[in-house]
């Protein structure tokens, strides 16, 4: 497995982030794509990409919202993803992650068929361009997820898979969800996280309101890598167990000092990958 980290977790601009990526010892790293970039700017950051020596090993293309829970909203998301991947291969990578809304267990609510029939659309298109879509886990059970995908067909598909979302905010098993998921995987993110309380997915993540009173956002927390609630160890065993050998790209999307947490993260990484 390799280490990369998200460009914008450091929150500095692309070339400055980039030669932080790489002082630090990371392999690769993973940037946003707003599906609406010129083809200059997409030579731009394909230029600065390869010339610090990282490999991208993926795109997120992440518009806010509600993922592809609001049919109304879908025709526009779609068209906008699809420009997303085709930014992605002009950089040069051909995975695109996204959270794509809150699936829900049961098949027969509305919002499944809605969230399914869009993404079966990007999946075709992803698919007839050599990409993969990869849904990112958090919201539901990695058994939950797949069956979305075994729904909807697993070409074009793929998963990536952030293990600090299902343990932090749902208290999934980890270890599980991969070996649900594992067929799919394709990309991670190197995340931790402790877990306050029972959460509800669908409330964390919109997909219904939260309660009068209640701060959805109160009842877990994100933490530097080694310090939550992911069993590491067990979780990159159940990685090479499924034959995963791609990226575990760290994210830190809170803290004062982000440098010094993906440093951390990165040390924290290779000594796990040592052993």
């Amino acid at each position: 497995m390799n280490i990369g980290v998200m460009v914008e977790s450091f929150r500095l601009n692309l070339a400055e982030g980039l030669a932080a990526a790489k002082q630090l010892g990371c392999e690769g790293v993973q940037i946003y794509v707003p599906g609406g970039w010129t083809k200059d700017e997409i030579l731009d950051r394909r230029v600065k990409v390869d010339d610090s020596g990282l490999e991208l090993s993926a795109t997120c293309a992440e518009f806010g919202g509600h993922g592809f829970m609001v049919a109304e909203e879908n025709p526009a998301r779609v068209e906008r993803t699809k420009q997303a991947i085709d930014e992605t291969l002009a950089l040069g990578a051909k995975v695109v992650t996204a959270h794509i809304g809150v699936v829900p267990a049961d098949k027969g609510n509305p919002r499944f068929g809605v969230m399914a029939s869009a993404c079966e659309e990007i999946a075709r298109y992803a698919a007839s361009v050599g990409a993969t879509y990869a849904f990112e886990t958090g919201p539901e059970t990695g058994k939950v997820l797949r069956a979305f995908i075994d729904a909807i067909g697993p070409e074009g598909l793929g998963v990536n898979f952030d293990p600090a979302n299902l343990a932090m905010v749902i208290a999934e098993d980890v270890v599980d969800a991969v070996k649900q998921l594992g067929p799919f995987i394709v990309h991670t993110h190197a995340k931790d996280g402790v877990n306050l309380r029972e959460n509800d997915g669908e409330v964390v993540y919109g997909a219904v309101p939260a309660p009068e009173g209640v701060d959805p956002w109160a009842g877990f927390k994100e933490v530097p890598l080694g310090d939550g609630d992911v069993p590491w160890r067990e979780y990159l065993a159940a990685l090479k167990a499924e034959s995963f050998g791609g990226y575990l790209t760290i994210e830190r999307e809170v803290g004062t000092n982000p440098r010094a947490d993906i440093e951390l993260a990165v040390s924290f990484l290779k000594g796990l990958l040592a052993e």
